[in-house]
Order: C-alpha cells, then sequence, then structure tokens
C-alpha cells in the first residue's frame, strides 16, 4: 500500500508541475531513443513519443498552447532550412528529384488512403499511417494542426480531439516499422537487384573525379627552405606541373620579400616556400627536396578557417576546377555542405545556391573567394530574433487566410502558413546574407526543440487511447503500415531507374531524401562505402519536407 501511495504522491507531483513533467518526457525520451539493438535505434523523436504515450497513458496533458509553440518553431525551421535549395533546384537539375519526390510522397499518400478505407480504420487514421509510414514528422504536425485549428472540420459524430488521438496513434504504431522497415529494404533491395553499389560507387566517382577529392582534407601550415639543386634547375612552371600538389596554396619568400616569380624563372637555393596543403604533401612530396624551418604551426597562426556561402549568381553552376580556387585566391576548400549534408568534392563539383563551403587559407584571400562566390560567414553569435518572429508571426496570419467556396473553406492553414513564410525568408537569406541570420546552433536547437515539445503534446493526448486502440485495430495497422513504407520505395526506384535514369548510387540517396530518413542514408552510404548517394539526398529532401507538410493536412478530407 505505501508504494501504491508513493506512486500516486509521484503523479499528482508531476501533474502540478507541468514544466518537470515536459522535461522529464524529452528526458526519457532522448534515453529511449538512444537505446539500441545491434546498429537500430529509435532516436530522440521516436523516444520522446513513446515516453508521452507512457506518462500520457496516466492521464497527463499539455497546454494546447505549448504544443502550438513547438509546432510552429519547428515548421517555420523546415522552411527555413529548406527555402535557400528549394527555389534554386527547381530551376537546375532539381526537375529529376523533384519528381522522384512528388512519386515517392503521391505514392504513399494513395496507399495510405486506400488501406484506411478497405480496413475501414477510424477517421484520422490515415495521416497517421502517412507519417509513421514514411517517418515524417511534419505530416503528423501538419495533420494534427489542421484538426486543432479548425481547417478540417471531422465527419459528423467525431470531434477534433479524437481524430487527433487517431493520427497520433496511427502514426506510434507504424513508426517503428517506418523506421526499421526502410532500413531493412534500403539495406536488402540493393543485393536483390543485383546492384553493388560500392562498384557502382567507385564507377561514378572515376566518372566525376572524385575518388581521392571526396576524403576529408587534414590541412597543414609549413614553412620550407629550398636545398635540393633539382628545384633549381627547372622552371617554375615544370616545378609546379611536377612537384607541387593541386590541392596545396605555396608562397615564395626570397630576401624577406613575398614574391610572384615568372612561370620561366628559376628558384633558388635557400628560397622560402610556405606552403598551405593536406598533411600528406609534406611527407610524400616536399619534404624529399627542402628542409622545414618551423615546426608544424596551427593554420590559424598565418591563415583562417571559414564558411563562404554559395550566392552570387556568376558563381552557380561552376565546377571545382573551372574555379581553380587553390591557383587563383591562394585558399584551400575542405568540405561542403549542402543542406546540412557533407557532400563529396571533385574537381567537376558544381556548385549550387546555398551551398556552404569551408575553406582554408589567408584572411584577405579568404575574402576575395567570398566576394567572387557569395558572402564569407564567420562566426555568427546571435540571431535575428526580429525576422525570425516576425516571420512566424507572418506564416500564421498568411495560414489564417482563406476563401470560402460554399460550406467548403481554402486556405494553406497554420503549415502551408509557417512552411511558406520559412521558404520565404531562407531564401532571402540565401541572397541577403545578413538578413534573417540564424547560426547552425541556433537553428537546429529550434527546430529540435519545436518538434519534440511537439511530440510530446501528441504522446500524452495519444497515450489514454493507445492501448485500446491497438488491441482493436493494431494489427491491421501494422500491416497497413508495412504496405505504405515498403510501396513508395518500389514505385519509387522503378521511377527513378525507368524513367528519370538516375543512376542507382543517386537514386537509393535520392529515395532516402524523399522519404526523409537520414537513418537509411547511412545505410547506403555504407553500403557504397562512398558520400556520394549524399548527392540525391539532399536533391530530393528539400522537396519531400514541403510535398510532406502539405499532405498532411490534404489527406485528412479524404
Amino acid at each position: 500500500m505505501e508504494d501504491i501511495d508513493a506512486f500516486t504522491r509521484l503523479i499528482e507531483t508531476l501533474r502540478a508541475q507541468p514544466v518537470l513533467t515536459l522535461f522529464l518526457i524529452l528526458g526519457m525520451g532522448y534515453l529511449i531513443g538512444n537505446i539500441r539493438i545491434g546498429s537500430f535505434s529509435l532516436g530522440p523523436v521516436a523516444g520522446v513519443l513513446f515516453a508521452g504515450l507512457f506518462l500520457g497513458h496516466f492521464d497527463f496533458r499539455m497546454s494546447a498552447g505549448a504544443q502550438a509553440v513547438g509546432f510552429a518553431l519547428f515548421i517555420f525551421s523546415v522552411g527555413y532550412q529548406a527555402g535557400p535549395r528549394f527555389f534554386d533546384v527547381l530551376r537546375t537539375d532539381g526537375l529529376k528529384y523533384f519528381s522522384l519526390a512528388v512519386v515517392i510522397a503521391a505514392t504513399g499518400f494513395t496507399v495510405a488512403v486506400i488501406a484506411t478505407n478497405l480496413l475501414d480504420l477510424a477517421p484520422g487514421t490515415a495521416a497517421g499511417l502517412l507519417s509513421g509510414g514514411l517517418t515524417s514528422s511534419p505530416t503528423l504536425a501538419a495533420a494534427q494542426e489542421a484538426l486543432r485549428s479548425g481547417q478540417v472540420t471531422p465527419p459528423e459524430g467525431i470531434t477534433a480531439d479524437t481524430m487527433i488521438g487517431n493520427v497520433a496513434t496511427g502514426y506510434a504504431i507504424t513508426y517503428i516499422f517506418g523506421l526499421a522497415g526502410l532500413i531493412a529494404i534500403i539495406k536488402v533491395l540493393p543485393q536483390l537487384l543485383g546492384i553493388n553499389l560500392e562498384k557502382e560507387a567507385k564507377a561514378l566517382e572515376i566518372e566525376t573525379e572524385s575518388a581521392t577529392a571526396s576524403k576529408p582534407t587534414n590541412v597543414s601550415a609549413r614553412i620550407y627552405r629550398i636545398i635540393d639543386d633539382a628545384f633549381t634547375k627547372i622552371p617554375v612552371k615544370q616545378v609546379r606541373e611536377q612537384y607541387w600538389d593541386k590541392a596545396s596554396v605555396v608562397l615564395l619568400r626570397r630576401g624577406g620579400e613575398f614574391i610572384e616569380p615568372d612561370p620561366e624563372d628559376f628558384l633558388q637555393l635557400g628560397d622560402e616556400l610556405h606552403i598551405l596543403a593536406p598533411v600528406e604533401y609534406f611527407t610524400e612530396i616536399i619534404a624529399k627536396h627542402a628542409e622545414e624551418i618551423t615546426p608544424e604551426m596551427s593554420t590559424g597562426q598565418f591563415t583562417e578557417s571559414a564558411q563562404i556561402v554559395v550566392i552570387n549568381k556568376k558563381a552557380l553552376g561552376k565546377s571545382l576546377q573551372e574555379l581553380n580556387v587553390a591557383e587563383k585566391f591562394g585558399v584551400l576548400i575542405t568540405g561542403v555542405t549542402r543542406m546540412r549534408m557533407e557532400i563529396p568534392l571533385s574537381v567537376k563539383f558544381e556548385l549550387r545556391k546555398g551551398d556552404i563551403l569551408t575553406v582554408v587559407g589567408p584572411q584577405d584571400n579568404v575574402d576575395l573567394l567570398g566576394q567572387e562566390l557569395g558572402h564569407v560567414e564567420r562566426e555568427i553569435a546571435e540571431t535575428d530574433m526580429v525576422t525570425f518572429a516576425f516571420g512566424i508571426v507572418l506564416g500564421v496570419v498568411v495560414g489564417m487566410l482563406a476563401i470560402n467556396i460554399g460550406q467548403l473553406s481554402i486556405g494553406l492553414g497554420s503549415a502551408g502558413g509557417l512552411l511558406a513564410s520559412g521558404l520565404a525568408i531562407g531564401y532571402l537569406r540565401s541572397i541577403h546574407p545578413t538578413f534573417g541570420r540564424m547560426p547552425d546552433a541556433a537553428r537546429w536547437i529550434l527546430m529540435e526543440f519545436g518538434l519534440l515539445l511537439f511530440m510530446a503534446g501528441v504522446g500524452l493526448r495519444a497515450g489514454g487511447d493507445i492501448i485500446e486502440t491497438f488491441v482493436t485495430a493494431g494489427p491491421m495497422l501494422v500491416l497497413a503500415g508495412i504496405v505504405v513504407t515498403a510501396t513508395p520505395i518500389f514505385i519509387g526506384y522503378l521511377f527513378g531507374r525507368k524513367v528519370l535514369k538516375i543512376h542507382p548510387v543517386l537514386l537509393f540517396g535520392g529515395i532516402t531524401g524523399s522519404m526523409t530518413s537520414g537513418a537509411s542514408l547511412s545505410v547506403v552510404t555504407k553500403a557504397a562505402n562512398s558520400s556520394m548517394p549524399s548527392l540525391g539526398y539532399t536533391g530530393a529532401y528539400a522537396f519531400a519536407n514541403v510535398l510532406l507538410t502539405i499532405a498532411g493536412s490534404i489527406i485528412l478530407f479524404f
């Protein structure tokens, strides 16, 4: 009895302290999400959902206001992140990946609707099937907000709260297979089709000359004095061709002054070479012909590492080979990210708007390259809260606008409005770098916290009915979820190969991007032993997030 009383007191204490309850759910969710079975883990989003379901079973609740704030932060951040890439890709070669994302989203949508009607599942379950089967949190968020805000009117005899609960339970029951099944299918499918991803990735790397360029570059800065007569007997042009690494920056100092020798000039004994290059260069080449007169230095002692955001129109579509950054600007490119995803480098790699180049070189040289490509992004400590706050205000207001046609009210709703506002501000930020600034860390915490806050509310609301729903419709939901997960993968592959003619390595990356699954992308990159699939992932991901958010509201009408 004492144990029961203690448990009761604990429950009452938690109910009286909503802040304590919320962060207990978040902490429990992260612990659950980090549990690994082999290489599989649920992740924090699912972990928080299941923690919320557990406490929701004991009749815990979260204020609608707190959940709405989480929703707004998350959906706006989704649009903000996709904005720079979304519009640019539509104008370039992104039509293929846009088409792939449309086909996969439409297939999942159709299968979810058909399964719901065939199995006579409760209203709202289709949205849960779609979001859980495709592991799409934006779909879930958009569907629930459409019901909460009144954008979608429930059928006669069904309350909005009931439909919201059906969405949540459908998602919770189908999510596990949506995650694990997607990973399993993506892992097995290439083998069933006789596709050797590693071999195909190697061939693609050779085709794009990225086999060595895609490796992480460990850059070092050192100073050497020429002691080898061989360097002094051939012209500078030949020295460069024969001894200087293409990925290196070499400055010549003679008599205490830096000089730019003519290609036909000769080096002299005692000349100093100030070199910024991959570490391998020093051990494999230069150390054989010159003596180091300084110990290895941190590049920060006379260079800086910075990020350059690609914005300028004249730079878009140019390859790294065309730019010849090392020779023209005295700067090394050590990495590039696109949609927050590391992308393999190659001489044929073409720049797209919103790409972020990590560069190392003298500050003045970095600034010159920044002027050529776009904007140098050094340390940003503050978020443009004015733009961020009014961006959400604009999104909510746009979402409230609607056109009445008879008894039907047509509008974007909160999800559509916030998404559109985020897309617009993210795009404007890519054009005007000082507008709407938000450090990566700040964007991550707002997006992550917003999603987890929303998920905690979803779990708490659905927790009271989850057991009853699982007993009555659980097996059918699991079966429907399997079909919703598997069908888009196969349809997407056939469409991508037969119609779009996408390379299989890029296609499997594109499929994972179309299903917004970073976990399955890691499976593909591991199987390919290459980062090349990430090119396909980033091509489809921005579109998929937008399409699946919109689908979350629309599917409620079916």
